[in-house]
């Protein structure tokens, strides 16, 4: 038995191969489907399947790509209008070498939800159950989101997903190995463990949502709060109809700083800075979105555009084929191209920068104790904010500022926090892109260094 896990880093999200006597299956595949194809071609198997646990919603489904490339029939949930592949009923079998994968109906995170069990034959006597990949039912330490269909149809969604897990998952049996869509980091969980992997029985005992009955079940999913990023709309739209074929990554050229700059003007292009806060508050061009590379994954979606082409400034030249992997995740194909020789090579062209100071808690808390006008905006999650936030300062989440714009005062100094100071450098290029001249800061090390310096935290 071959078996592969395929994390893709920044959406947490995790795909995997299987194999057996030269016959392989890939469930939940990424858009970049390459990385399946060499697993399969290094272990001499042919991708005969592709399993989807859901129409996700946070990254554009590889299915139809791997099938073009290796004439894989691609399956998925029952409940839906599908563009492409073939609907499972439940209980249906498929047989990869000694290995057989059966389809479960487990819906709750979504109505057309499937989980699958891959069972191993090769002892000739009963099947020995190995297996089970729960897409977004069930996680280590976690459960999926209910809330995509709206807040009217979160009670029933939740308990969907309440017997889904305990009347198909957890009847598997305690030795059975979940391997689930996400990790921790996911958008699709709020407490997902940083443990790779687990069993159901671990799952059992250690999970809390496990521990309760269906009306607290159901009650703690209604109360939750996710963040629903508008790019979810394109990825749900996507994996409906199917999404276009790509056949090979963009490849986008390197731009002199002439040519980076005649696109601004004639295409109206986005700039996207995927350089460390520090970097981009040293210098940047103006207009610019500040998301570092690691982030491009998490936040992109919240504030690139669809219909315009997008620009790149990188620290080297050696991260455009992560960034380019990064946005085609989230369908975003159109990169005009990067700029070559990055911020050095645009300033040394005598074209003009801006920048963006850089703070310290320390110098924080001294112009807070002596009374500065200054406004602290605090760009973290609804449960960040709940931990413990500064005394006096708005919450505003990154993901949400731009539509909230009007509610963020011009005439005050603006200092920016978030946990880490990733996002308020975020954030803060937001508040510049919109012609705010009083931002004075992102707060290096942010809520993280506040707490370790002691400084007084207000909870609600």
């Amino acid at each position: 038995m071959i078996f592969e896990r395929i994390k893709s880093a920044g959406l947490a999200h995790n795909s995997y191969l299987i194999g057996s006597d030269g016959e392989a299956a890939v469930i939940d595949p990424r858009r970049d489907c390459d990385v399946y194809i060499e697993l399969a071609e290094r272990e001499e198997q042919r991708i005969r399947y592709v399993f989807e646990t859901h129409r996700n919603e946070d990254y554009v489904t590889g299915s139809r790509e791997l099938s073009n490339l290796t004439e894989a029939e691609i399956f998925h949930g029952p409940g839906l209008n599908w563009g492409y592949g073939s609907t499972l009923h439940d209980g249906e079998e498929f047989r990869i070498g000694s290995l057989k994968i059966t389809a479960l109906h487990t819906p709750g995170h979504t109505d057309e939800s499937m989980s699958y069990t891959l069972a191993d034959l090769s002892s000739g006597e009963d099947a020995v159950m190995v297996m089970v990949f729960t897409g977004d039912a069930l996680f280590v330490g976690d459960i999926g989101r209910t809330d995509l269909y709206g807040q009217d149809e979160a009670e029933r969604l939740a308990g969907a997903l309440h017997d889904s897990i305990f009347e198909k998952i957890l009847p598997l049996g305690d030795g059975v190995i979940i391997c689930p869509a996400h990790g921790a980091g996911s958008v699709c969980g709020g407490s997902i463990s940083e443990r790779d992997y687990s069993t159901i029985g671990i799952e059992r005992v250690s999970n809390p949502m496990l521990r309760l009955n269906r009306k607290e079940f159901t009650g703690h999913k209604t109360a939750e709060h996710h963040e629903r990023p508008p790019y979810f709309r394109v990825m749900e739209r996507y994996n409906l109809k199917g999404p276009p074929l790509m056949g090979r990554l963009p490849s986008p050229p390197p731009l002199t700083p002439d040519e980076f700059k005649d696109s601004i003007k004639r295409d109206g292009a986005i700039i996207l800075d995927a350089r460390t806060p520090p970097s981009f508050g040293g210098a940047h061009i103006r207009g610019s979105y500040s998301i570092w590379l690691e982030g491009v994954p998490a936040y992109a979606g919240w504030v690139l555009s669809y219909d315009k082409p997008i620009l790149l400034v990188l620290e080297c030249s050696d991260h455009l084929d992560v960034a380019v992997r990064y946005l085609v995740r989230l369908g975003y194909e159109n990169i005009r191209g990067y700029l070559r020789g990055g911020i050095e090579a645009w300033y040394d062209a005598g074209n003009a920068t801006e920048y963006m100071g850089l703070s310290t808690v320390h110098e924080l808390k001294r112009r807070i104790d002596r009374g500065d006008d200054l406004l602290v905006l605090d760009v973290r999650d609804e449960n960040e904010w709940r931990d413990g936030y500064i005394e006096g300062a708005m919450h505003i989440y990154v993901g949400e500022l731009e539509s909230r714009l009007s509610e963020v005062p011009r005439d005050r100094p603006i200092t920016v926090v978030c946990n880490v100071g990733h996002r308020a450098s975020l954030a803060a290029s937001i508040l510049l892109r919109a012609g705010y001249t009083n931002v004075c800061c992102d707060v290096l090390g942010s809520m993280k260094a506040w707490g370790v310096s002691s400084f007084p935290i207000e909870r609600e």
